[in-house]
């Protein structure tokens, strides 16, 4: 195995890493802000997937600002090749990258995230890691090297993981347009027999172990909604 994936769960593994911006200690240059942070790899700079997701994730940064969520790339590229991209993309594209890129000309960050490709040995796939404000990895995801990322779902989960922390709640498939029980959310499953005959009483159920119930407020559902409507019209 080219390196070993950590968990769900987890704690982000300490280390320092190289960036355009000058050295950054994670995950305690965003914790100690009360921050969480989205990091995102990808193979190469100056490659043409990377830069339509770097434009991508620039412009649905301050979407991100809003849910107190920062971003950071990595490449095994090093920081001059970063710096001269980024000139490229403003100069080029008129976009502007407001976040840092680590430099990880030895793969020795994206061994240790287990980032690098299989196939090649040297190339990191492009994962994401949504990690919390305290540090704990919350949701990991993986893409081959020829397919880009879609932002907007990425938004769309971190916001549900973010609610999920703040009201307890489980949050159904694309929510929160869910075929099934439309924007509500899901009560966790009873761990007694007597919680299990209350959970009729309390929330609206297709059986006890099926309930939900109205929990988030209309604008973190619009804000959500509007994630759905840019993943369905690609804006």
């Amino acid at each position: 195995m080219p390196g070993e994936i950590p968990l769900i769960g987890e704690k982000f593994p300490e280390m320092e890493v190289k960036t355009d911006r000058g050295v950054i200690k994670l995950p305690d240059y965003f914790v100690e802000k009360g921050k969480w942070f989205v990091l995102f790899s990808h193979p190469a700079d100056f490659t043409p997937v990377c830069t339509t997701e770097f434009v991508a994730f620039a412009k649905r940064y301050e979407d991100f600002q809003k849910l107190n969520t920062e971003l950071i790339g990595l490449s095994v590229d090093n920081s001059f090749s970063h710096i001269k991209w980024k000139e490229w993309i403003k100069e080029k594209l008129g976009v502007e990258i407001p976040f840092p890129i680590i430099a990880d000309p030895m793969g020795q960050v994206a061994k240790k995230l287990g980032m690098i490709h299989a196939e090649s040995g040297v190339v990191t796939v492009r994962a994401v890691f949504i990690v919390d404000n305290k540090g704990i990895i919350r949701a990991i995801l993986y893409y081959p090297l020829d397919v880009g990322r879609n932002i907007d779902e990425i938004l769309r989960l971190l916001e549900a993981l973010q609610l999920n922390t703040k009201y307890g709640r489980a949050f159904p498939a694309n929510w929160p347009n869910n075929e099934i029980i439309g924007d509500n959310v899901i009560v966790p499953p009873a761990s007694t027999e007597q919680e299990a005959a209350e959970r009729l009483k309390q929330f609206k159920c297709f059986d006890w172990w099926f309930c939900y119930e109205d929990k988030a407020t209309p604008e973190e559902k619009e804000m959500a909604r509007k994630f759905l409507k840019r993943v369905a019209n690609c804006q």
